[in-house]
């Protein structure tokens, strides 16, 4: 069974931000849209850009090594919808935001 594993703070990524942050060995990249918290996989499938340095502009990030776009919300790329990046499950507990990785 998966489990829910401590991400960030709430406070460390204020709503329409995006913040990189490393998790049992993996680079994510955490969103906060309006309050409601997202995570994608936070390296571009493109060339590896670093998605939680990106811009958000509601729930899309962009890529800001070569302006690659996805849903924050699905991981679904912009352009092409063959393209879907891996988003997790988040969970928001008080301050304290959780993921959970697949079992």
């Amino acid at each position: 069974m998966p489990t829910w594993t401590h991400l960030i703070n709430a406070a460390d990524c204020p709503a329409g931000t995006a913040q990189e942050v490393l998790v049992d060995g993996r680079v994510l990249a955490v969103f906060n849209v309006e309050g409601t918290y997202y995570a994608l996989d936070g390296i571009c499938p493109h060339q590896g850009g670093p998605l939680g340095k990106g811009q958000l502009n509601g729930c899309v990030v962009t890529c800001p090594w070569h302006g690659w776009q996805f849903n924050v919300a699905t991981g679904q790329q912009q352009i092409n919808d063959r393209i879907v990046h891996t988003a997790y499950p988040v969970r928001h507990d008080g301050d304290e935001i959780y993921i959970q990785f697949p079992a």
